[in-house]
Parts: C-alpha cells; sequence; structure tokens
C-alpha cells in the first residue's frame, strides 16, 4: 500500500509543539513493511543551544517503550520456542513465585495489565536499593485485586515478565533482548543505558536532575530502571529512529530481515488483538487500540513512553509510525503530548 501524506501538516503540527514549549524537539518516521516511507525532525535538543538541532540519529531515551523493545519481544521469543505457555500460573513452572500470591497470575495476566499485581512500583520504599532484596519483594508481594477482574496498568507486569524472561533464558534481560531480537534485525544502537561518553553527547536531554542540576542525558529518566543499574523491564532502553523503524518494520514482514528475530508473525498476531473482553479499556498483548480509532476497523495499535515516545503499528493499513520527543525537559504534564500524539497519529496513520 502506497501512503499518501500530508508530511507538511505533520511537519507543522510538530514545529507548533516546540513553539509551544511541549517539548525541545522531535524526531518522527512513517512507513509500511517495505521500510520508511517519509521522515522528519524539529527542534533542538536542548533550546538553550541552538546550535544542536535534532537529528535523526539523535538518541533517545525510550521509557516505557521498553516493555515492547525488550520485554514484549522477549516473551515472544520464549512463547515461540516453546519456553513459556501464556495460561499457566506463573507458580506451576516458577519455583520463586509458587507459594506467594504471583503464583496463581498467569503471563497473559500481566501481559494485559489484568494480573492484579499493585499499580506503583515504589520499588525503594518498599524493598530497599539491593536489587535481588527488589527482585524478592516484588515476587512475594500480595496482589491488588483478583486476576482478571480488571484491566489496570502498571509498570510492575513488565518488571515481573522481564524478571521471568530471565529465569526462563538463562540470560539478563539485556543480552536477551540483544540476542535473540535487536542484533539479528540490525538494531545496532538500541540497548540499555547508562550510555557512554560518545553515545550520551547524541542523546536528548530529559528531565532536569536537582542534585546535579542537569538534564538527564545517556541516563534512564525512570527511577526504577536506575535503582536496578540501568535494565529492568520497566524502562531503561535508548534507541534511534532508524531501529525503531526496522522493529516496526519486522512486524509487518517479519521475512524481511536477514537473520530471523526469535519472534514472527504468529506472535504480532496473537498480540495485536483484543484479550480483554468484557473489560475496559481494552488490552492486547502490551499494544493496546490507538486513542480515536474503532479497533475492530481501523486495527491501529500503539504504545507511548513516558520521557515523550510512542510507536504506532497496523497490519490491515501495511502501516507504522513512530514520533519521538523530550517533552520532560519542560513538563510532566501529559494533556498537551497528548493531543499532539492522537493528530500525529490521525495524520500519519490513515
Amino acid at each position: 500500500m502506497a501512503l499518501d501524506l500530508d508530511t507538511d501538516r505533520i511537519h507543522q503540527l510538530l514545529q507548533d509543539g516546540v513553539r509551544d514549549k511541549v517539548y525541545p524537539g522531535a524526531v518522527w518516521a512513517v512507513g509500511d513493511g517495505q521500510g520508511t516511507s517519509t521522515s522528519g525532525t524539529v527542534g533542538f535538543l536542548d533550546p538553550s543551544r541552538p546550535d544542536e538541532p535534532m537529528r535523526p540519529d539523535t538518541v533517545f531515551d525510550v521509557a516505557s517503550l521498553t516493555k515492547v523493545l525488550a520485554v514484549w519481544s522477549t516473551i515472544g521469543t520464549l512463547v515461540e520456542d516453546g519456553k513459556l505457555q501464556l495460561d499457566f500460573p506463573l507458580g506451576d513452572f516458577w519455583t520463586e513465585v509458587t507459594s506467594h500470591p504471583l503464583g496463581t497470575v498467569t503471563a497473559r495476566h500481566l501481559l494485559t495489565h489484568t494480573a492484579g499485581v499493585p499499580l506503583r512500583a515504589n520499588l525503594r520504599n518498599l524493598y530497599g536499593s539491593d536489587p535481588q532484596d527488589v527482585r524478592d519483594g516484588v515476587l512475594r508481594e500480595a496482589l491488588h485485586c483478583p486476576p482478571g477482574e480488571a484491566v489496570e496498568y502498571t509498570d510492575r507486569a513488565a518488571l515481573i515478565l522481564g524478571y521471568l524472561a530471565e529465569h526462563l533464558s538463562g540470560l539478563s534481560l539485556g543480552d536477551l533482548a540483544a540476542t535473540r531480537v535487536w542484533q539479528p534485525l540490525g538494531m545496532a544502537r538500541t540497548g540499555y543505558g547508562p550510555l557512554p561518553a560518545d553515545a550520551a553527547a547524541l542523546c536528548a536531554p530529559t528531565e532536569l536532575d536537582e542534585g546535579t542540576g542537569t538534564h538527564l542525558k545517556g541516563v534512564a529518566h525512570d527511577f526504577s530502571a536506575r535503582l536496578l543499574g540501568g535494565t529492568c523491564g520497566i524502562a531503561g532502553v535508548f534507541s534511534v529512529l532508524d531501529d525503531l523503524a526496522i522493529f516496526l518494520r519486522h512486524l509487518l514482514t517479519p521475512a524481511g530481515s536477514t537473520e530471523p528475530a526469535g519472534f514472527g508473525r504468529g506472535w504480532v498476531k496473537e498480540s495485536l488483538r483484543i484479550h480483554t473482553r468484557g473489560l475496559t479499556p481494552p488490552r492486547g498483548l502490551f499494544w493496546h487500540p490507538a486513542p480515536g480509532t474503532a479497533h475492530e476497523v481501523d486495527d491501529a495499535w500503539v504504545h507511548y513512553g513516558f520521557t515523550g515516545t510512542g510507536m504506532w503499528i497496523s497490519p490491515k493499513r501495511n502501516q507504522w509510525a513512530v514520533l519521538l520527543t523530550n517533552k520532560l525537559f519542560y513538563t510532566r504534564d501529559r494533556e498537551p503530548l497528548t493531543r499532539i500524539r492522537n493528530a500525529f497519529r490521525s495524520l500519519a496513520v490513515t
């Protein structure tokens, strides 16, 4: 399907966001199963440094896109390898949770945010700063509500699935994602931080760190990721536009990569359908229907990142889109970016 996009309107929309100080700058692209159709940049990494414009190769802290790039993708490899059954209670095969409330939860519950685990991470306050103590505490925690009763987005779902992927594979989450997904696809500039100095210099700065008086750059904004050394299921991945384009193209055309990633069409098809009939809001497996769309008709799915990032995919339309911003440079207020994201989706995935 050839894409017929009003790129001038997309550029003006995103340029207006720079003018209105929604974010210092943005990088975007739209494509299909064959690759990138069009892309662009607006604004700057830092508004106080107009000699450093946003570039196509700007590195972004993608925040909760980590849940898709590292967790959803590697869980998919384990499912397609036959190492994980989505509807088996975790306690049936994971001894760490067998005698704890989490043992009654399934991987499908976690992927649909219906597991009933606590809604806030709150890791250091509850469990301290030792990563093993955090893991033990998270895996032994009481449930917030019975599994399958409600759809409630929580970072803990991805954290637990990351621990599960490590348990089943014997690898760290970062190594698993790199060897089974990122490297086979050629996503050479995607990985967990903290970034080395040369890569951090190309990174879009996020929120002001009151301790240092400078904006975070090359270090994950998400506190849970920093607490756990930079790598966890919640956040911590850094990436660039081209790598995300490769990833999304693979979702539409898995055979297009030179060396197959660990998941393919089966996992994508299973994930991009509603698994929460009778509950609201509707959810696929980590992906959810894009706001302003009718999922039965439009088949448009999205996942966002708190730093100001977003990825959309529509198998029916053979389309994908990426919008990367560093909105946290200015504020945590979500509403201005929400309006721009929704308008961008309406122009980019049509």
